[in-house]
């Protein structure tokens, strides 16, 4: 079977992915700028504002918001320690109050209070949010720097969680050979594989552990 041949910054099938977190990753992101080829110039730095919704029952859902647009993603499975991600949906705000109960609550598994609204703007729903005892909004800023390593999208990025920084390297594919290459071509093996939902929940010290280094 011929495998696909990704192209960074477009959409492809279900990928792979292998990202970690911590305070330094300089030589990683090194090798991963001089192992790169030439990628496209809207991709070579990318900054962003997003809002991540926790809870404190979901292990599965990353949540977040950005520009106003939601996207949930489900884990799917894990093979060889890495992790497949799903698109679960995507709506933007103001939301219907069908939206929001048939598509958004169920990810955080929480109980949730009677939505009595029609419609919902995206202050009203962070409101909800700030006020459930299970749920937690995050400010996350992002500062992302785009490569192509071994037929892999990678990326390095500094990364403001309410104003605390931290680093993360990543590298996905539908190939999970070439990650694992990857991987170790850019001195990362035996690092923990972090996801942004997990990193998120660590820093703000929902989960007691802590990053990769």
């Amino acid at each position: 079977m011929t495998k696909e041949k990704l192209k960074i910054g477009e959409k492809s099938k279900s990928r792979f992915e292998f990202r970690t977190f911590g305070r330094n990753f300089d030589e990683a992101a090194y090798l991963m700028s001089r192992l790169s080829i030439p990628v496209p110039e809207n991709v070579w730095e990318r900054i962003s504002e997003e809002t991540y919704i926790l809870s404190t029952a979901s292990e599965a859902h990353n949540i977040k918001i950005r520009d106003g647009k939601m996207d949930i993603k489900t884990l799917v499975q894990e093979v060889d320690g890495l992790e497949q991600w799903n698109p679960l949906m995507k709506g933007e705000f103001p939301m219907k109050t069908e939206v929001l109960e048939n598509e958004v609550v169920p990810a955080f598994q929480v109980q949730m209070p009677s939505l009595e609204k029609d419609v919902y703007t995206l202050d009203e729903f962070l409101e909800i949010v700030k006020d459930h005892p299970d749920l937690l909004a995050v400010n996350i800023e992002k500062e992302r720097f785009g490569y192509m390593v071994n037929d892999t999208i990678c990326e390095y990025a500094n990364v403001w969680i309410n104003g605390a920084m931290v680093v993360t390297v990543n590298s996905e594919s539908t190939e999970i050979e070439d990650i694992k290459k990857t991987i170790k071509d850019l001195g990362l093996e035996g690092v923990e594989n972090i996801n942004y939902l997990q990193a998120v929940k660590r820093v703000v010290g929902m989960i007691d552990k802590k990053l990769a280094n």
